[in-house]
């Protein structure tokens, strides 16, 4: 690991936190400090970016920001009646990957107050009735989806803008495509053609199997006896998603319940049962066998090469610090730590290599050259958040399986 870049992160933490308790304009206010995910390029704080900023945060002894980010979440949800993309108006038609009952385990791990977990258990199960009532399809798994907060010609427009195509499909169809990559928060990406709603994704269920299995950690802890309840549920899911998800060759894949088939794409979404725990052991052993596909040079791709047309950031040749850390955390829970080892250093060495030639950590870089050459729908800026967060859990994890 580089002192630079590690001198770097702990400078910049303090650069990140904002504190705006009042709403204005399109901003939504909050009672605690927050951080924001790049400097001088947002001022909100988003969902799923703050999972990976959280831990890198805790790694660095902020647990008292890390509650604080958490503790606005649960304030969102309990207004809202689900987590917003951000704490922003126009992102109240949209959530994003649901990872507060992982924060809410980690802040509980440390802190270990019941009377504290007891209110977050209670907001948790409005998020879990989000999900469940508003993003359920007829076969019982979720899919990602979201409502207009303008007509839907923007989204519609918004795709054209940001992919560079015009898809010859009804204009409505098309935005409510759109809304629904940005709540997956892979925003764009060819994984599900134009019809993301009709996907139920291996990475979002798997996130709310990992919901369901925490309230029942929860609810073990706070002995209200509703464990069996929450472990039956996850037990479905997984039952459910091995059904369907599985191509045949052990692959867990975006499941299409309209057409009842699977993503042709190979993403690292399928890294996301094993950080949570769903997989089989054979299902652990076709990503290995099928991690060339999906492996580069200087790290995990967002998407195996493909013939999609159009620019999509969430695709071949880009990589992102958040799927680096699902694939590392997701192969050492199978036992695969020579694999976790390799792409952990890759992507630190990659850090490492670009921090020393711009003087900063960036957004997400191209892992096929080593390079900031991206496939990008807008210019994309320094980065903090989950870059910062995931450097730094690629080092702590090196220095514990360094042998």
């Amino acid at each position: 690991m580089s002192d630079n870049v590690k001198n770097f992160i702990d400078k910049n933490w303090e650069n990140c936190i904002r504190h705006n308790r009042k709403d204005d304009g399109t901003f939504i206010g909050m009672p605690y400090p927050y951080t924001v995910p790049a400097v001088g390029h947002f001022e909100e704080m988003y969902y799923w970016d703050t999972y990976f900023t959280n831990i890198g945060l805790m790694i660095s002894g902020r647990y008292e920001l890390a509650k604080s980010n958490t503790d606005n979440m649960l304030y969102l949800i309990n207004k809202y009646g689900f987590m917003p993309n951000g704490n922003r108006t126009f992102y109240l038609g949209n959530s994003q990957p649901p990872f507060l009952s992982c924060m809410v385990k980690d802040i509980y791990d440390y802190y270990r107050d019941p009377v504290w977990l007891s209110a977050a258990y209670d907001i948790l199960k409005k998020e879990y009735s989000f999900w469940q009532t508003k993003r359920l399809s007829a076969m019982g798994l979720n899919h990602y989806d979201g409502t207009f907060q303008n007509n839907e010609r923007d989204f519609a427009d918004a795709f054209f803008e940001r992919v560079g195509i015009m898809p010859d499909i009804e204009q409505n169809k098309l935005a409510r495509h759109t809304i629904s990559c940005c709540e997956s928060g892979w925003d764009m990406n060819p994984r599900w053609g134009c019809e993301g709603y009709n996907f139920a994704p291996v990475d979002l269920n798997s996130l709310l199997f990992m919901l369901e299995q925490n309230m029942a950690f929860f609810a073990l802890e706070l002995n209200n006896r509703e464990d069996e309840e929450w472990n039956k549920r996850a037990e479905l899911r997984r039952h459910l998603m091995i059904e369907k998800m599985d191509d045949g060759s052990g692959l867990l894949l975006d499941y299409n319940f309209e057409k009842d088939s699977r993503s042709c794409i190979l993403s690292a979404a399928s890294f996301f049962p094993l950080f949570a725990g769903l997989a089989d052991a054979s299902h652990a052993d076709a990503m290995i066998k099928n991690l060339n596909r999906i492996e580069s040079k200087n790290g995990i791709l967002a998407c195996e090469k493909n013939n999609e047309v159009g620019i999509y950031q969430w695709s071949y040749p880009n990589g992102w610090a958040c799927l680096q850390y699902i694939a590392i955390i997701g192969l050492d829970n199978y036992g695969y730590k020579p694999e976790a080892k390799r792409i952990a250093e890759k992507y630190v060495k990659l850090v490492d290599k670009i921090f020393e030639e711009t003087g900063n950590i960036w957004e997400k870089y191209n892992v096929v050259n080593g390079s900031l050459e991206v496939s990008d729908e807008y210019k994309q800026p320094a980065m903090m958040g989950w870059s910062a967060g995931v450097y730094l859990a690629a080092d702590k994890y090196l220095s514990a399986n360094n042998e």
